[in-house]
């Protein structure tokens, strides 16, 4: 019958201990070199025969601190809660956020995790250290590590799996927790920062959720293949192109990004950049996991395509050569996708404009922008998103003609935004809401009719011209008929009188020559 396990811990413990004794008396007998030997061989035979291994991760590495240290402070602080049984816990906070809470563990304190059926037991140990007395440091200090122990049969699991999956998480709370930027280039280039605090998100977005969801998609999806970027010999970047009238919610879905991604913003001026060379500088500055926007793309400036012959820049004037040192469309593009494309990575880009159809060509070609998402009227379900916004609300009475009036009419989000914000009475929010839609609809009406009015006056008027033009040309007919029969008749009294005078001339002649042969 195989001996029970306790059983065998115990005979292992004793054999242990002998074997310490042994190692003790051999270090008062045997040589130097023989002790050496049969310790090194002691602690291979002790390092076989226990079944716990154990990490010790301390707090610094030389002068630098141990990237790892932190990350398990951070993951650690994730697991702690009411079921973790520690008498003592550290509980700190930032002055920027006194309500959040920071909890960890106290020295001597331990808890357990658990990581794919494994178990992982932490400790926080702490140790004093005396200074140098060489360097000045005379007083000691205190070095913090943590210790992880675990069955030996997960010693490869924990190296390359387990601590990998901790630092994996601590950056990605990290990421959620570390507070946004939005950058503005206010000289030409330098990029000037601020806090971003913009609450919007993908949830209080008012917009259609089947729209809403393919958009996040393609963000998770973007930023979990780095690998497949790479593979494939493409930048890993993303670009967007927001186009729809104002007021649609185009810089709101920009914040809604950012916050989700945690990305900062790069709101770059175009206008204020002087040259596509001060363009490079400004875009190879920004960091990596950040969102470029240029907002107005198709009328913050007038970007050309400046590719002229080699004749045409022989004669290019001093005039013509400042104008080509400016922001180009070339220059731009060849951030989008061109070789500075890949100066940074994890980017995303986002244009905007309200006119789609200004845009030049060479910006909507295929690979440039990825995603064209278009920001159109509200909806009724952006609208009920709206009203559960501002006012917690799922239904109301007015629902069903608040919706009719939102299908009939063109109303911006906006719009629908700052009716329900006037006030904080649900039902007279609504009521004016009802009342605005309604005054829409009069309008487009009133639009309508006068159109359709103006169509049949033009109508009319073009009859009216046609007839009094076909009247005009009867007139002037009649006139040049009148005037034909007119100059018909003179010309036939004209011939009259011709051939009467020439029958008395004939006469004469005649009566002359007849007194002629009389006389004679």
């Amino acid at each position: 019958m195989a001996p029970s396990y306790d059983k065998t811990i115990a005979t292992a413990a004793s054999l242990a201990a002998s074997l310490m004794l042994v190692r003790s008396l051999a270090s008062e007998l045997l040589p130097a070199e023989v002790r050496g030997a049969l310790s090194a061989a002691i602690a291979g035979l002790r390092s076989r025969m226990t079944w716990q291994h154990t990490i010790v991760i301390e707090e610094t590495e030389g002068w630098s601190s141990n990237r790892v240290y932190n990350a398990v402070k951070a993951y650690l602080a994730t697991r702690i809660n009411a079921n973790i049984n520690m008498q003592r816990l550290r509980v700190s906070s930032t002055e920027e956020d006194v309500k959040k809470m920071v909890v960890s563990m106290e020295a001597g304190e331990e808890m357990a995790d658990v990581y794919e059926g494994a178990e992982f037991k932490w400790c926080l140990v702490t140790r004093e250290v005396s200074g140098d007395p060489n360097n000045g440091s005379g007083g000691g200090r205190e070095i913090r590590s943590y210790e992880v122990s675990f069955n030996k049969r997960h010693k490869e699991k924990a190296l390359k799996e387990y601590l990998p999956f901790i630092v994996a998480t601590a950056k990605a709370i990290k990421d959620q927790e570390r507070s946004l930027s939005i950058y503005m280039n206010e000289r030409y280039d330098e990029w000037s920062p601020i806090d971003l605090q913009h609450p919007s998100t993908f949830d209080t977005l008012a917009m259609d959720q089947k729209q809403k969801q393919s958009i996040i998609d393609d963000l998770d999806r973007f930023i979990q293949r780095k690998e497949y970027y790479r593979r494939i010999g493409k930048a890993w970047k993303r670009g967007y192109l927001l186009y729809g009238p104002p007021g649609t919610g185009k810089s709101s879905l920009i914040a809604a990004i950012a916050n989700h991604l945690r990305f900062d913003i790069y709101d770059l001026e175009l206008t204020g950049v002087n040259s596509n060379s001060d363009l490079r500088r400004l875009l190879v500055g920004m960091t990596n996991r950040s969102i470029l926007v240029v907002e107005d793309i198709d009328c913050t400036i007038e970007l050309e395509q400046r590719e002229e012959d080699e004749e045409e820049d022989s004669k290019s004037s001093s005039t013509e050569k400042k104008a080509q040192d400016k922001v180009t469309l070339s220059g731009l593009l060849n951030f989008v996708d061109g070789l500075w494309s890949t100066s940074g990575e994890e980017r995303i880009l986002i244009f905007t404009t309200n006119y789609k159809e200004r845009l030049d060509p060479a910006l909507l070609r295929p690979g440039r922008m990825d995603m064209h998402i278009h920001m159109g009227y509200c909806t009724t379900e952006a609208f009920q998103i709206l009203a559960n916004n501002y006012h917690s609300i799922d239904y109301h009475v007015t629902y069903p003609e608040i919706e009719a009036l939102i299908e009939e009419v063109s109303v911006t989000p906006a719009e629908v935004a700052e009716v329900l914000m006037r006030s904080d009475d649900t039902d007279v929010a609504l009521h004016d809401l009802v009342e605005l839609l309604k005054l829409k609809k009069k309008d487009a009406t009133e639009i309508k009719t006068g159109s359709k009015q103006a169509e049949e006056n033009k109508d009319a008027n073009e009859i009216k011209t046609g007839s009094k033009q076909a009247e005009e040309k009867k007139e002037a007919n009649e006139i040049k008929t009148e005037s034909m029969e007119v100059d018909g008749g003179d010309e036939i009294k004209t011939g009259s009188v011709q051939v009467e005078e020439k029958k008395d001339d004939k006469e004469a002649v005649v009566k002359n020559e007849l007194t002629e042969n009389g006389s004679g």
